[in-house]
């Protein structure tokens, strides 16, 4: 299968960095994309978004991605797969002695089982084409500690181990895995923070360097890259 005529399969792309993502990609590719998240109505507001901008095909799949019973049920293969980004995320601001087992599980649940179930999900897939990329969004959390959030921490350290073991299993295949260590990026939950949003990642940036990734030769990867904003962690 050809690479240029696969689709582009975006987790949590209903909304925040992941609709930023879609929105250049369906600007500036011929790429489908396939966009998963939890909510019916937030996934037909992005498609019919992404739509207007040019993008050539939109499928979405509304699905729970921690759930791996749920997960295990969706064919990727239909969709014909050649990138997968897995950006679906959640932060949680609290001391760790502050914080209960449950919330702790929560941050792993969605930040690493989730990127866990659907790679397993969507490799098949990816292996088929004559190239793939695997984009994990981890965070600048991945690289050392911050107080006040240490389950969140704790949980992107794992995605990015995750991230570099997946990297050297799949080594001498055709797939190319990227971690993106995501710095303060303007989304949904910098809206209320009071923050001037030009301190912050334009998070269609993301997209623009997930693309430039796409295009480099298959000869060639980015195993780790760091983005922040220009003044430096807010």
């Amino acid at each position: 299968m050809s690479f240029k005529d696969s689709s582009v399969v975006i987790t949590g792309g209903s909304k925040g960095i992941g609709l930023a993502i879609a929105k250049v990609i369906s600007r500036s590719t011929e790429h489908p994309l396939v966009l998963v998240a939890r909510g019916e109505d937030d996934l037909e507001k992005a498609k019919q978004t992404c739509l207007k901008l040019g993008a050539s095909k939109i499928d979405t799949i509304v699905a729970d991605i921690t759930n791996p019973d749920v997960v295990s049920k969706i064919d990727f293969k239909v969709y014909n797969p050649g990138i997968l980004i897995n950006n679906t995320g959640t932060f949680l601001a609290k001391k760790l002695q502050s914080s209960s087992f449950q919330e702790f599980e929560n941050q792993f649940k969605v930040n690493v089982f989730g990127a866990f179930n659907i790679t397993n999900q969507v490799l098949p897939g990816l292996l088929n084409q004559d190239r793939g990329l695997i984009v994990n969004i981890c965070s600048i959390a991945s690289l050392k500690g911050y107080a006040g959030s240490g389950a969140y921490t704790a949980s992107k350290h794992a995605t990015l181990g995750y991230t570099r073991s997946l990297r050297q299993e799949l080594i001498e295949s055709n797939v190319a895995v990227t971690a993106v260590n995501l710095g303060n990026t303007y989304s949904t939950s910098w809206y209320d923070s009071g923050i001037d949003e030009s301190r912050l990642i334009d998070p269609e940036d993301v997209g623009k360097l997930i693309i430039a990734l796409s295009e480099i030769s298959p000869r060639t990867v980015v195993e780790e890259m760091t983005i922040l904003p220009r003044v430096g962690e807010v």
